[in-house]
């Protein structure tokens, strides 16, 4: 494990005016559509359009990658727009709505168990993967915050085979004890009836009044939100409150991820954790009040082959809160992953057995 993780000093953009959210479409997958925000590459800071590669970058030329982003519970694509657009330097990508939620329907079946979501995420991989230009064919690096950097980790467990590295953003660990800052009655969705229960509970509060407590929750330091951001998240509130489906999606992916807490044996999330072989990245803000920032130094001493980024004062959110540090520990594990695996494709040297025992 490396505790402090590299950083890149690759040029960034400097964003002036707030980037708005990257468009989408509705993207055909066995469960169902969901919604994906594409984020064209962007290439090197300075470089000319017409001086972007139209095919795979080769060695000493600008790298063209591929991403996918996955979104936590409650959120959606529009929480990687900061990122992905610093990321763009390098990576072409893609955010989804998971099945439920943002602009996406309700799966068509399997409910909103992990495993449908992981499913979900599987098929919207296999997609991106086979799109043509530039890293057709290639694994994608894939980032994952809260729910989804527990999804992203199933899913890096299961595929490895579509996956270049892990990038987990406080995801949503196992933990046998409900956070102080969740509502203590949240617990109850794991009993029968209990979520519709939820569902008009969450109806009777205002978009403003959730937006704004959900910002004094997950923000270390919830005053440093532009404006304009609260205004698009309040806005998407309330398209979220047009769908009947929406707090259904909430409370029901919230019981998922609890009853997979329950799970032992090879479906444990800590065990499963010891099987993903990718170079993988952990970034946990030190004030985040959702998943226990002590988790952060656990989980990337699981991971056979980790970094780990703790930012001071940033909450559960960092690509959303601290966009440009997330950012360059992200392209610092993408461009030691090339390097890596230049240097074995050399003959430098070869990639470790996996430990059998460690795979179960």
């Amino acid at each position: 494990m490396v505790l402090d993780a590299p950083v890149s000093t690759t040029p960034l953009p400097r964003p002036g005016a707030l980037v708005p959210p990257w468009p989408g479409e509705q993207v055909p997958l066995s469960g169902g559509p969901v919604f994906v925000r594409h984020t064209p590459w962007a290439g090197p800071v300075g470089r000319r359009p017409e001086d972007r590669p139209a095919v795979d970058a080769v060695a000493g030329d600008a790298p063209v990658e591929r991403a996918l982003y996955v979104h936590g519970l409650g959120g959606a694509s529009t929480n990687w727009t900061d990122l992905a657009a610093l990321l763009a330097v390098r990576f072409e990508g893609w955010a989804l709505d998971l099945p439920g939620f943002g602009e996406s329907e309700p799966p068509s079946r399997g409910g909103y168990s992990i495993s449908r979501h992981v499913q979900a995420v599987v098929d919207l991989l296999e997609w991106v993967v086979d799109r043509p230009g530039p890293g057709h064919g290639r694994p994608v690096h894939l980032l994952g915050n809260s729910l989804g950097g527990l999804v992203s980790l199933w899913v890096a467990a299961r595929r490895p085979d579509l996956v270049a590295t892990l990038t987990l953003i406080s995801p949503a660990m196992p933990v046998y004890r409900v956070p102080a800052a969740f509502d203590r009655a949240i617990a109850l969705v794991l009993l029968p009836g209990v979520p519709a229960l939820a569902e008009k509970r969450l109806a009777g509060v205002s978009p403003e009044r959730r937006v704004r407590g959900l910002v004094r929750m997950c923000f270390g330091d919830p005053d440093a939100v532009p404006a304009a951001r609260l205004e698009e998240a309040i806005e998407e509130m309330r398209r979220r409150d047009g769908q009947p489906w929406a707090g259904q999606a909430l409370t029901r992916s919230l019981r998922g991820m609890m009853t997979s807490y329950l799970r032992f044996g090879r479906a444990n999330a800590w065990r499963m954790t010891r099987s993903v072989r990718m170079p993988s990245l952990v970034v946990w803000g030190d004030q985040d009040r959702l998943v226990d920032p002590r988790l952060a130094p656990r989980l990337a001493a699981a991971l056979p082959d980790a970094r780990l980024q703790v930012q001071a004062g940033v909450g559960h959110l960092a690509m959303l809160e601290s966009p440009e540090a997330t950012a360059r520990v992200v392209l610092a594990l993408a461009e030691d992953a090339v390097t890596a695996e230049d240097a074995v494709a050399g003959g430098v040297g070869s990639p470790a057995e996996p430990d059998a025992a460690a795979c179960v």
